[in-house]
C-alpha cells in the first residue's frame, strides 16, 4: 500500500522548496571515466543541514503544527535527523529535545545545538539513545518523533522526485540506509512515477542489520554497529521500512569502512579537480588568501 500519492508528494516538494532550494544533481566526468558508466550525484549536502533529512523534518513539522502544536518534541539521532527537527520546528516555536549517544560526533552535536536543540546524551549507541528518548517522552508528555515515519518519508522522497524529473532513464540509484527513510522515499517516488529504475540500498558491512533482515525476511538485530559511518550505524531495524525495502529492492549492498573511505577520497578528488579545471576556487583557499 502506497504511503502517499504523487499529488501529495508534489505538495510536499512545494512546501520543502518554500524553505530551501532544490538541490542540484551533476554528472561528474572523472567519476564516469573511473567507473566506466554515466554517474549522477544528487548533492543533498547543499541542504541547510547538509543532508536529505531536513526535507522530512520540514514536512512533518508543518503537519504537526497544523494538527495541533505540541508543547515540546523529543527525538533521538546520530546527527542529521537531530538537525532537521529543530531547524523545521523553529518557525513554529516548538522546543526540541534531541538525544544522542556518548561519543557522538562533536561537530554534529554543535550543529544540532546551533539549530536550537536541547541536547541530551545517553547510552553507547543510537538504539540506547532512542530508548532514552522514548522514556523521556512518556515521562514528560512530549511528542515523540521516531526515526522512521511515513510523513518523514514523504518529505525525504522530494529529493528523489527532483532527481527522477531532472535525469531521465536512470538504471540504478544507490541509497545509504540508516533507519530506511531515504531508501524508502526513493522507492516510493520511483513507483509513483512509474519508472523501472532499480533502487539499491547500501549498508555498512559492520552495521548490516538491515541486510541480514532483508535476506531473512524478518527483523534481525545485532549487538553492535561498529562503523565510523555513524549515519548508517543501525543495529535494530524497523518492520515497516523493512517491508518497503523487501518489496521495492532486489538486493542490498554491503560496503566496508575501508571502501567508504576510498569512495570519499575518490569523490572529493574527482569533483574537486573538475571544479578547479572549470576555474572555481575552493572557498577554503579563497579564505586563506584573504587572511
Amino acid at each position: 500500500m502506497a504511503l502517499f500519492t504523487l499529488d501529495q508528494l508534489r505538495e510536499a516538494a512545494a512546501l520543502v522548496h518554500s524553505r530551501m532550494a532544490p538541490t542540484p544533481q551533476y554528472a561528474w566526468p572523472l567519476l564516469a571515466e573511473r567507473l566506466g558508466a554515466e554517474v549522477w550525484v544528487k548533492h543533498e549536502n547543499h541542504t541547510p543541514c547538509g543532508a536529505f533529512k531536513v526535507r522530512g523534518g520540514i514536512v512533518l513539522l508543518d503537519e504537526m503544527a497544523r494538527e495541533g502544536r505540541p508543547p515540546r518534541i523529543v527525538t533521538a539521532t546520530r546527527g542529521t535527523h537531530g538537525q532537521s527537527i529543530p531547524f523545521a520546528a523553529a518557525p513554529h516555536g516548538i522546543p526540541v529535545e534531541v538525544w544522542v549517544p556518548h561519543g557522538n560526533a562533536v561537530e554534529k552535536n554543535a550543529a544540532m545545538k546551533a539549530w536550537g536543540a536541547d541536547l541530551r546524551v545517553h547510552g553507547e549507541d543510537f538504539e540506547e539513545a532512542r530508548l532514552a528518548a522514548v522514556a523521556r517522552a512518556e515521562e514528560t508528555g512530549a511528542a515523540l518523533i521516531p526515526p522512521f515515519n511515513p510523513t518523514i518519508v514523504k518529505g525525504v522522497a522530494t529529493y528523489a522526485l527532483e532527481l527522477f524529473e531532472a535525469v531521465a532513464d536512470l538504471d540504478e540509484v544507490y541509497v545509504p540506509v540508516g533507519m530506511g527513510s531515504g531508501a524508502c522515499g526513493v522507492i516510493a517516488a520511483r513507483v509513483l512515477l512509474g519508472l523501472k529504475t532499480e533502487v539499491v540500498p547500501v549498508v555498512s558491512a559492520h552495521a548490516d542489520a538491515y541486510a541480514r533482515s532483508f535476506e531473512a525476511g524478518r527483523v534481525v538485530t545485532t549487538d553492535s554497529a561498529p562503523t565510523f559511518v555513524d549515519g548508517v550505524a543501525c543495529r535494530a531495524p524497523w518492520e515497516q521500512p523493512l517491508e518497503i525495502l523487501r518489496a521495492g529492492a532486489e538486493r542490498i549492498v554491503r560496503v566496508t569502512d575501508d571502501e567508504v573511505a576510498e569512495a570519499m577520497r575518490v569523490y572529493h578528488s574527482d569533483t574537486h579537480n573538475m571544479a578547479e579545471a572549470a576555474g572555481a576556487v575552493p572557498l577554503a583557499a579563497l579564505m586563506q588568501e584573504r587572511e
